[in-house]
């Protein structure tokens, strides 16, 4: 199987530097191709530059430029190249299928964060120190850079990518041939139900509550923002006070997103842990979190009506702070990693349909919390009550299946 892993790095302030001049030339690397490419399909000849046409020419531009262009690994820039060459890709892609095209835009510095480097050994050696006890990625003009590795390696490293978060610096290790890590079986089956009030409910009646931190740090962020709206937004060249704005706020959104992360791993984790099959709602969050369509009124030319768009927002809010795809998707990965089993099942009307009777109808659901059906009269916990439905689309799905 495959598997990513992430370390942080210790680069020495000199190494920081060269970290930001390596993805400041790839960026200028990718900006050049993509106007290369704008101006031949521009010209009467609309003539179409492909990858292989700008890979030629990266012996010759780092010949050119040996101070910058020069200094860096030749297969990461090949990268940088494919990288730019998959944007193209996919927007012809979309254009094919009707869709919002969205044509491949220039990078800004602080934008780009990321190169990639195709081959262990090709520009990038990671453990370069095997005799050291500290861990060590060599990286071509920057050096042997420290990594805090906090967990071991397994399988064979393929691809490594180095990303900037902020002011931090991570090695990225894409590794195959990973072995799965086989958990005792259990012969415990559970469904779970995911919500705002509570990050989610399990058919066994427990609920996990949702610990909801970017309402925790809104105060804080909105305060960093504010500050930061006070600057100009368009300037070439920010101050020493608009860059430290504009850090605490990519600051305070970084600790969000790695709370939000850990919280998510562990319980994914427990989940894996105590079950050997788990049973989830299929959710599109990202239909679920679309801004309502504007109601034009027609009485009034150029007037709308009210649509709930200041509701949805604050749902919208909500769900996109529980992170339910990226917990869904930790959920998956875990399974495969321990040998579980993972069942997607249709979300409509989990919460809506009687346990008992199987009776279907909108007033079942009483309240956001309160479940009671209209025909039997059974009444429960409207999350409890999603969960055992998930649970018993689970088993219809592996009868099914099996």
């Amino acid at each position: 199987m495959i598997r990513a892993y992430k370390f942080l790095l210790r680069p020495t302030a000199r190494q920081t530097v060269a970290l930001g001049e390596m993805l400041r030339d790839h960026c200028s690397l990718y900006n050049g191709a993509l106007q290369e490419r704008r101006d031949a399909y521009r010209h009467a000849s609309k003539t179409t530059v492909r990858y292989g046409d700008q890979s030629a020419q990266l012996k010759e531009i780092r010949a050119f430029d040996p101070e910058r262009q020069g200094r860096w690994s030749f297969s990461s820039q090949q990268a940088t190249l494919r990288r730019l060459d998959k944007a193209f890709a996919a927007f012809f892609r979309r254009v094919k299928a009707g869709r919002t095209p969205g044509y491949p835009r220039f990078k800004g510095v602080g934008h780009f964060d990321t190169v990639v480097f195709p081959k262990d050994g090709d520009g990038c050696r990671w453990d370069s120190t095997p005799h050291d006890r500290q861990t060590r990625v060599r990286l071509q003009g920057i050096g042997h850079v420290r990594v805090h590795q906090h967990r071991p390696v397994r399988g064979r490293v393929k691809t490594i990518s180095l990303k900037r978060e902020g002011n931090r610096w991570y090695v990225v290790l894409a590794c195959d041939n990973v072995p799965a890590e086989e958990l005792p079986s259990t012969g415990a089956i559970v469904g779970i139900d995911m919500g705002v009030a509570q990050f989610l409910t399990t058919s066994d009646g427990e609920h996990v509550a949702n610990p909801r931190f970017l309402q925790a740090a809104a105060d804080e962020l909105a305060e960093a923002q504010r500050h930061l709206a006070t600057f100009p937004k368009r300037t070439k060249r920010r101050t020493k006070a608009h860059r430290a704005a504009a850090r605490k706020v990519a600051k305070l959104h970084g600790k969000i997103r790695r709370q939000r992360a850990d919280f998510h791993h562990k319980t994914a984790r427990a989940l894996i842990t105590d079950h050997d099959v788990i049973a989830h709602e299929r959710l599109n969050t990202s239909g679920m979190t679309r801004t309502p369509k504007p109601k034009p009124d027609p009485d009034n030319d150029g007037a709308f009506l009210p649509n709930g768009a200041a509701a949805k927002a604050g749902l919208n809010r909500s769900i996109l702070d529980a992170g339910w795809a990226q917990f869904l998707g930790i959920l998956a990965n875990k399974a495969e990693s321990a040998s579980r089993l993972v069942v997607p099942v249709d979300a409509r009307n989990t919460s809506r349909t009687c346990p008992e009777c199987g009776h279907v109808a909108k007033e079942n659901r009483v309240t956001q919390a309160k479940f009671q059906c209209t025909a039997c009269g059974f009444a429960a916990n409207a999350d409890h009550v999603g969960a055992v439905n998930v649970l018993n689309r689970a088993g219809l799905v592996l009868c099914a299946a099996a």
